[in-house]
């Protein structure tokens, strides 16, 4: 059935993709490389981990087995609109519960293409259900219904608490993946040309509304002016425009609320020290209609100031500066959040000693590629839990012990 799923995804990616740019505002070519792509493929590998996954073992005497947990309430964001579902959706069929789904006010279209694919597919009625609403109406019901055995839920903090709270009147198990503010740390032998392009790119990607975005560059004292520099001229080249032509790199906002969060952050930097190297709160040349925010660069960030400690969600990156390896991880753990990060050495070892080091659920070494079947999720505030792969096969299932 998982397989089966997969080829109306295909067959509907343009139509997909289109459908994300037009809600949410994601440039073309993103929303079809990676909102439009990446669903097919973890539906995919969920297909492929049910070939060996071993539902049940022996412990001596025991046989244990993991049993569906049941019903599943998938609650997810607008930013990455159908990854997102597919990420809690397709594990949780593997596990062999039903879902409910209930997509973001804000981008809630896509999942109706979801839902044609997931009758084309075959699936039989009552497996896959959509119920559209606002998280204070349906978000809230579904959050504490005594008949929902499971809540997968990826936002914000505060409402990722609230449904917590909601969940536990009835002891129902949670599954939370939460904010970020990401650490990319360029150790001194880095190769500084490399890790600037990526980081950029990162920080920058879907107009900086991603949860793993790394946020805040991490720059030795003595290198510190020069990667400033070359920070400022990659921002430069991210022009933001119309999302629906095949060059734009940098959309609008998801919405004007958003635009002006994003706006209201860059002035409190401004007014804690931070200095504006380019972009800033005024709207983009050619872009005043619309949601847009220049792509900026803070540099002289102080790592307790509200722009380094709060998640932006949108493109604004700030470089700090550090004396010594030491001060580089504990800038990179000084944050209530811990959900992904990244490092950079010409010393591979070096690298993966400090990655180890750093409280995040995720950490990328030296650009190491995205992997669908690891554990994504975070420590402190960034959640509860597991998704992609085993582990998040695993949030769905209960084990159950039969002695012999």
């Amino acid at each position: 059935m998982l397989r089966s799923l997969r080829d109306p995804l295909a067959k509907r990616e343009d139509e997909i993709a289109a459908t994300i740019t037009a809600e949410m505002g994601c440039p073309t070519r993103t929303a079809t490389r990676i909102q439009a792509a990446l669903p097919q493929t973890l539906v995919g590998s969920y297909a492929d981990l049910l070939e060996e996954y071993e539902f049940d073992h022996r412990v001596g005497n025991s046989l244990v087995t993991r049993t569906p947990v049941g019903v599943v309430g998938a609650i997810t964001p607008w930013n990455y609109p159908l990854h997102q579902i597919t990420c809690k959706l397709a594990p949780a069929l593997a596990a062999g519960c039903t879902v409910v789904i209930k997509p973001s006010e804000l981008s809630p279209l896509v999942a109706y293409l979801l839902i044609d694919g997931v009758v084309e597919a075959g699936f039989p009625a009552g497996v896959v259900n959509l119920v559209p609403g606002h998280g204070h109406d349906v978000g809230e019901a579904l959050g504490g219904h005594d008949g929902i055995d499971a809540i997968s839920f990826t936002g914000s903090v505060r409402a990722g608490t609230r449904v917590a709270e909601l969940a536990a009147r009835n002891v129902t198990r949670v599954t939370l993946e939460l904010g970020g503010k990401s650490a990319n740390v360029l150790l001194e032998d880095a190769d500084l040309s490399k890790a600037v392009k990526v980081g950029v790119a990162n920080a920058f990607l879907n107009g900086g509304q991603t949860c793993t975005a790394w946020t805040r560059m991490l720059v030795h004292t003595s290198q510190y002016d020069l990667v400033v520099e070359q920070v400022a001229q990659l921002a430069e080249t991210y022009a933001p425009g119309d999302p629906t032509e095949p060059g734009t790199k940098l959309g609008p906002m998801v919405s004007a609320a958003q635009r002006d969060r994003v706006r209201g952050l860059i002035e409190t930097a401004v007014r804690e020290g931070a200095r504006v190297v380019t972009g800033g709160v005024e709207p983009p040349e050619g872009c005043e209609r619309g949601y847009f925010v220049r792509p900026t660069v803070l540099a002289d960030v102080d790592p307790d100031s509200t722009v380094a400690q709060e998640e932006v969600f949108g493109p604004v990156l700030s470089v700090l500066r550090y004396d010594d390896e030491a001060e580089a991880l504990a800038i990179a753990n000084n944050s209530v959040y811990g959900l992904a990060g990244a490092v950079w050495s010409a010393d591979a070892d070096r690298a993966l000693a400090f990655a180890r080091k750093v409280r995040t659920g995720a950490v990328d070494v030296n650009g190491g590629r995205h992997n669908p079947m690891a554990p994504f999720g975070g420590y402190k505030r960034s959640g509860i839990g597991r998704e992609l792969g085993s582990a998040g096969l695993e949030e769905f299932l209960e084990l159950k012990s039969i002695q012999l």
